[in-house]
């Protein structure tokens, strides 16, 4: 195996765990097969990141067929430094995962909680190491389609309906991306996102080319939870299991942002996203707005994963702000606090989840500990009725 390979192994290694946790049943086993595979993704992402420092960027093409023939993987310092985030969060949550899935899933279903979360975790990788606009639309529907079964599996009831309600509006945003990539090749004849890159700089008074980026960015931001297409967020981080919220919080967004930053900057060209097209304005609109309500709505909610997912929507509004800015300094900040989102929010859900295991709940009222259980001073948290 070749330094090469590498982009293709980290995509096809959990991709091939996944039916294997659904063959052992045994949650366990599951568990400990999962583990291996997120820690040799993550040793995976962090041999591609130092060869991409060192050599530049990493190019692997499946079954030999040249791009843009074939399906290209292409990992640069972007997307090396995002799967490097996506590995670490994976592994960290499932370490904490045993304790959260023996309290909130059904020991005979906890092999298929471990097999979505691969193949989760698989459509992330692949949608940040691919080079052909096909190839991610179908990685997305893999994280998606595990995304929804992994909301709904746990023990509140509620999952189920807001799991139904992110299967409706992340359907309408992967149609709109895929009729944007049908758009894009009637156009151009390519799949391959360099290619793209080569050709559409010669087609920018397209209709159809215009029409594909306006479909292509409202179906990402759907997926990326951009207000005001953020309605499914909330309800999905509230009533998922803890484990899976922590997972989804710090990741999959995460990577939806990237995927904008991809289209717009490389694929397209600023020229044509900031110039040809009114996005800097509309970015700016509904970044602000973002921040404003979603940080507005978390200071009035009642159950804290809620109040976490309004102030999601907000931090993603921040992003979309540095992206609007079309500039160096704009998209190196929107980088920077894609890994602090990340880090910090998963972190404050899986802090969360073990308050909610000793004291039964995530209501702001379950956490208020009587004076003779825990004396002395203490943060008191109010919410409006």
């Amino acid at each position: 195996m070749t330094l090469a390979q590498l982009p293709a192994l980290q995509v096809i290694l959990p991709l091939i765990a996944a039916p294997l946790c659904l063959l052992l049943r045994s949650g366990r086993l599951a568990w400990l097969l999962s583990i291996l595979v997120s820690t040799t993704a993550l040793i995976i992402a962090v041999l591609l990141l130092k060869v991409v420092l060192e050599n530049g960027t990493v190019i692997y093409t499946y079954g030999g067929w040249a791009a843009p023939w074939g399906i290209e993987y292409r990992v640069d310092i972007a997307n090396a430094f995002v799967l490097a985030i996506v590995t670490v969060i994976s592994t960290v949550v499932l370490l904490f995962s045993r304790l959260g899935a023996s309290c909130e899933i059904k020991p005979s279903e906890q092999n298929l909680f471990y097999t979505s979360y691969l193949l989760c975790l698989t459509g992330l990788l692949g949608m940040t190491v691919t080079g052909d606009a096909f190839n991610l639309f179908v990685f997305l529907e893999i994280s998606s389609l595990s995304s929804y079964v992994l909301i709904a599996m746990g023990s509140d009831r509620r999952g189920l309906t807001a799991a139904y309600q992110y299967l409706i509006m992340g359907t309408i945003g992967a149609t709109f991306i895929l009729i944007a990539v049908g758009l894009l090749y009637m156009v151009t004849g390519t799949l391959n996102m360099a290619d793209l890159a080569n050709l559409l700089p010669t087609l920018e008074d397209s209709r159809t080319v215009r029409v594909a980026f306006a479909f292509l960015t409202v179906g990402i931001g759907l997926k990326l939870a951009m207000f005001p297409l953020h309605l499914w967020l909330p309800n999905a981080y509230a009533y998922a299991p803890h484990v899976v919220s922590a997972f989804l919080a710090a990741t999959a967004t995460k990577v939806a942002v990237y995927v904008l930053v991809r289209f717009i900057y490389d694929v397209f060209g600023s020229s044509f996203a900031f110039d040809s097209m009114p996005l800097q304005f509309i970015l700016v609109v509904l970044g602000a707005a973002a921040v404003l309500s979603g940080s507005t709505v978390a200071i009035f909610q009642h159950n804290i994963k809620r109040m976490l997912g309004y102030s999601s929507v907000a931090q993603i509004g921040y992003m979309i702000l540095g992206i609007s800015l079309a500039s160096v300094s704009g998209l190196t900040a929107t980088l920077v606090h894609l890994l602090n989102h990340a880090l910090m929010k998963g972190g404050l859900f899986l802090a969360l989840a073990c308050m909610a295991f000793q004291l039964g709940g995530t209501r702001l009222v379950d956490l208020a500990v009587p004076d003779d259980v825990c004396p002395g001073p203490r943060l008191h948290l109010w919410s409006v009725d």
